[in-house]
């Protein structure tokens, strides 16, 4: 399947910041899943500085914010082919080692009720993708997908105490369990062909898992379903920060908006 993306990302400042540096991660890389047919990037109001690969393996740009800029634009488009249906990655080729995806984040720390919730869980190694649907059905059903009341700070434990959340949440919530049955697991994000509408207004968020025998595997929380022709991965890492869009810094702006638009169509 061939996939067009084109995403915009605009932040408006009050005042000119005095300084300002920007961490994208929205640039996909050919793997065995995908590949990439066309990609750019184009920037109102900064320019790129460096790219290069984080540990984790994911493409970084860093966008210097010009002098007297009050307003940033960028603009993401580029069309890739999926090659996958299956929700197999594949095995672990990656310079970050899998032990680290077994360590807790911030951002993914269990409480008290989600240790006790992974603990009336039982994984085999027969039915361990079972088992991880399994679970997926469980967060769901626990926290239910509403928009507009978590933000990127919510931690795992505060979703699931509230029982609302959006992909993000989920995905915090189902590698902090994993994570703490023993296996590595990691956050991704990345884009996913509506069935309903093109018009997004932010990029999706699923998990893989490390299975013996397999390597990396997929699993979109939110939607119930391994990761299929419909996604296009863009970045990996332990939680939302370490793939979020864009992250970074700016000094003496004042207040910032934020506004985001998506089109994935086929």
């Amino acid at each position: 399947m061939r996939l067009n993306i084109d995403h915009r990302t605009v932040f408006q400042y009050d005042e000119p910041p005095s300084y300002g540096l920007l961490q994208l991660r929205t640039t996909p890389q050919t793997s065995a899943a995908q590949r990439v047919i066309s990609w750019a990037t184009a920037f109102e109001g900064g320019q790129e500085q460096v790219r290069f690969l984080d540990h984790h393996g994911n493409l970084v740009q860093l966008i210097e914010v010009l002098p007297d800029t009050t307003r940033i634009s960028i603009d993401v488009k580029g069309e890739v082919e999926t090659l996958s249906e299956d929700g197999v990655y594949g095995h672990h080729r990656d310079a970050m080692p899998t032990w680290f995806y077994r360590r807790q984040s911030a951002l993914t720390e269990p409480t008290q009720d989600i240790r006790a919730a992974g603990e009336a869980l039982i994984f085999s190694a027969e039915n361990t993708i079972s088992d991880l649907h399994a679970l997926s059905q469980l967060i769901r059903d626990r926290v239910a997908y509403v928009p507009g009341e978590t933000d990127i700070s919510t931690t795992a434990g505060e979703a699931w105490s509230a029982g609302t959340g959006v992909c993000q949440d989920h995905t915090h919530i189902f590698l902090s369990i994993v994570r703490e049955k023993g296996l590595p697991a990691r956050y991704v994000s990345g884009y996913l062909l509506m069935d309903d509408r093109a018009d997004q207004d932010a990029s999706h968020a699923w998990a893989e898992v490390c299975i013996d025998g397999l390597g990396w595997v997929g699993f979109d929380v939110s939607n119930g379903i391994s990761p299929d022709a419909r996604y296009v991965r863009i970045a990996q890492g332990a939680d939302y920060m370490d793939a979020a869009p864009t992250t970074g810094l700016t000094l003496g702006a004042g207040q910032e908006n934020l506004s985001v638009s998506i089109q994935v169509q086929q």
